[in-house]
């Protein structure tokens, strides 16, 4: 079935939850209101739908392909690059100053879903790119930003980065490429990289790895740890390109899924050494490093939204055409489609309620960020980003993870079709798999929500979010409908349950990590996932709240969403306690850590 982008969800999110209007008012977003939003995503729509997602299911068939240390991409991939390129969709949201539209990320937002649904191997390649122009602009030298940015922004070249190591994995303290100095201010890198995405391909001219290295006088750990500009051909003063640098793809790896983009092991030095520049001061890499898996981060998580909306949107079409059993209750003598039995529209009930909850959940991150780059007051900056901030790890812990049963029920839905590769399902669930590992696992993405973003302010940021939960609570509980409508009901229940859930998980977290910190970081994937169970509820209560409001402007697509938020109501949010008592059952005399080493 071919992918259909789902405008009509995408627009209310931007324009009801997430508030596109309001960022319209911030300075250099005032023609980024609704009316520019919705030509933007209708323009988006007609290049994913009609050139990047036709190719998908070619690249799960016909991969790139690796030979003599060069990489061909899927046939058709370069063409649709180029024109995803040419449409300008690779400076969206990046600075005018450089070629960039300078749009909201909340506005980039749906069309990066957009085009992570039509094609999520193609769109890992922009993705990389994105994070090594945040890179480049927060750290890099005005002389790297002109030479580098425009040709990234442009689509000309496009950008790689390159952290762990074989030895490494993502413990980055132990990575071992050096970084020789020269004398003319340049050095020769030294090592060997794996899992680089997009590290070598055919779509470009060329391409901009980022790469992390340890200069000789460097201290050990995390703190020694540089960064570096290391393109696959030297470009030269005048902007051209020069000769091949001493970076070479070895080998790509073979994948289960996301088969169509090239997984490189790239070799740094053999050949007398690559030709690096140094990005911002020594020893200061990883942090800089992390602006572009920040980026990434959320993008991944956006990614999550795509691939189970692109699974969602299958799963229906074959349900409605699927003849099988007659009903239950009697209603009819004959077969019938099975999207009329009960199981069925609970799975795919189930797959759009969850949808639906991480892309809202996503959008207003992603306006929460715009609101802490343009907001005039210093203040007010700052506590939009320190909310981004927090949502970060759970976008991207909570909607991968959310993808990994999304596309399994596509599969079920299916039954034994869904497990033959020719429909398509099987792909949806095999690339999915890659969303929790990459750029941080889920156990990494609950570290940092735990040390980073709990611990820091002992959980000050989760609670102002409590306390939106809680109007959000009265503003059910006094709404015309609450008495009437079964919906209002569940929802009001449900939240004010998960909200206090979430409560218990923050306070346990700030009080019993240092005295207990084993077993809170075991807990630390159920705090994730409470915290995302919840915070998208709070976003389907509010989206119930708007329907119920706008109901007569448009009853079909109202009544969906009415329908949409009693499922998360009743079928999502009762998880919130479960997820909380396995959080506190974490503690040592109870629950996982109970089991010695020598018992496994």
């Amino acid at each position: 079935m071919s992918y259909v982008a789902p405008l009509k969800d995408m627009f209310f999110a931007l324009t009801e939850l997430a508030g596109i209007d309001r960022l319209a008012g911030l300075p250099g977003f005032e023609e980024a209101g609704s009316d520019t939003a919705r030509a933007v995503l209708e323009e988006a729509a007609r290049l994913h739908e009609g050139v990047l997602a036709p190719l998908n299911h070619d690249g799960d068939r016909n991969p790139s392909a690796w030979r003599d240390g060069a990489v061909t991409a899927t046939p058709g991939f370069k063409d649709a690059f180029r024109q995803f390129a040419e449409g300008g969709w690779q400076g969206l949201q990046h600075p005018a100053d450089y070629g960039g539209q300078e749009l909201p990320k909340l506005l980039s937002t749906p069309c990066i879903e957009m085009l992570n649904a039509a094609n999520l191997s193609l769109g890992l390649c922009p993705l990389l790119t994105d994070g090594a122009i945040e890179a480049l602009l927060t750290a890099g030298s005005e002389e790297q930003k002109q030479r580098y940015v425009p040709k990234l922004i442009s689509g000309e070249w496009t950008g790689t980065m390159n952290l762990t190591e074989p030895q490494a994995g993502s413990d980055l303290a132990l990575v071992r490429t050096r970084a020789e100095p020269q004398a003319d201010g340049t050095y020769r890198i030294f090592g060997t990289k794996i899992f680089i995405t997009w590290g070598e391909h055919d779509m470009t001219e060329n391409i901009v790895h980022l790469v992390l290295a340890r200069t000789p006088d460097a201290p050990e750990g995390v703190k020694g740890i540089s960064l570096f500009i290391v393109p696959k051909f030297l470009v030269n003063e005048d902007g051209s390109l020069g000769e091949r640098n001493d970076v070479h793809c070895v080998s790509i790896e073979h994948k289960l899924g996301i088969k169509a983009s090239p997984t490189a092991v790239l070799q740094f030095g053999d050949h007398g050494g690559a030709i690096g520049q140094l990005v911002g001061e020594a020893n200061r890499g990883l942090e800089y490093m992390f602006i572009m898996m920040n980026a990434a981060r959320f993008a991944v998580g956006v990614q999550g939204v795509a691939i189970s909306d692109r699974a969602y949107q299958q799963a229906v079409g074959y349900a409605k055409e699927r003849v099988q059993s007659r009903p239950v209750d009697g209603s009819a003598k004959q077969s019938v489609t099975i999207i009329q039995h009960p199981d069925v529209r609970r799975m795919l009930s189930t797959m759009r309620a969850l949808t639906e909850g991480a892309r809202a959940l996503a959008y207003v991150a992603a306006a929460q960020s715009d609101l802490a780059h343009r907001h005039p007051d210093d203040a007010t900056r700052a506590q939009h980003q320190a909310i981004y901030e927090y949502l970060v790890p759970i976008v991207k812990g909570w909607s991968t993870e959310m993808s990994l049963e999304v596309t399994s029920l596509g599969v079920q839905v299916h039954g034994g079709m869904g497990f033959i590769e020719e429909t398509g399902a099987a792909q949806y669930y095999r690339d999915a798999r890659i969303l929790p590992i990459y750029e941080g696992t889920t156990a990494i993405q609950a570290n940092d929500l735990i040390g980073r973003k709990t611990l820091r302010d002992r959980g000050a940021v989760a609670a102002s979010l409590l306390t939106q939960i809680d109007a959000t609570l009265a503003e059910l509980d006094g709404h015309p409908s609450y008495r009437s409508s079964a919906a209002f009901q569940a929802m009001q229940r449900r939240l004010a349950a998960g909200r206090d859930a979430l409560d218990n998980a923050v306070r346990f977290v700030v009080e019993h990590a240092k005295s207990e910190p084993n077993a809170v970081f075991a807990g630390g994937v159920s705090y994730l996932m409470l915290a995302g169970v919840v915070l998208g509820g709070w976003q389907m209560a509010r989206s119930l709240l708007i329907a119920a409001n706008k109901r007569e402007e448009d009853p079909a697509f109202y009544d969906a969403k009415i329908a949409t938020a009693h499922t998360y109501a009743t079928q999502v949010l009762p998880r919130a306690v479960a997820l909380e008592a396995a959080l506190l059952g974490a503690r040592q005399d109870e629950g996982m850590l109970a089991l010695r080493e020598d018992q496994f």
